[in-house]
This record gives C-alpha cells, structure tokens and sequence, in this order.
C-alpha cells in the first residue's frame, strides 16, 4: 500500500500559490511579446507610421526587460531567510 502524501505546510502551500501566479504573469507577458513582435512587422511592413513602429520597437525591449527581470528575481533568486 501507498503512503498518503505528507501535509504540505502553509509556507509551501504560499509559495506554490505565488509560482502559480508569477507563472501566469510571465505567460501574459509572452502574449505581449508575441503579439507585440507581429504588430510591429505588419507596421513596419505597411511603412506608413514610422512612429507607431519605433514605440512598438520600445515596448519589445521594456516587455523582454521585464520578464528577464521577473524571471530572475523569482525563479532564480537566492532565499535569503535560509543564509
């Protein structure tokens, strides 16, 4: 017979809970990326608004930043409460 899964303490119950959403927040961070990315080729394809191209451009860069950032802050980080 199988043993029953131990009790997951509140702390994990939290920290699952936080994963679960940093994960979901880097998804839709994925989506702008993607969609961002194809915005900009029809855009810049069509080469009538030179602008709305460079500000797509600008906002590729900040999202790819931000998840670069949220991705190592969260997943990558070292637990200070364990030093």
């Amino acid at each position: 017979m199988s043993q029953p899964a131990p009790e997951r303490s509140n702390d994990q119950v939290a920290r699952e809970r936080a994963a679960a959403e940093v994960s979901d927040v880097l998804l839709n961070i994925e989506y702008a990326l993607t969609r961002a990315k194809k915005a900009r080729t029809t855009v810049e394809k069509d080469g009538v608004d030179v602008n709305a191209g460079l500000a797509l451009s600008d906002a590729i860069r900040d999202l790819e930043r931000v998840r670069k950032r949220l991705t190592q802050d969260t997943y990558y980080s070292a637990d200070t409460r364990l030093i």
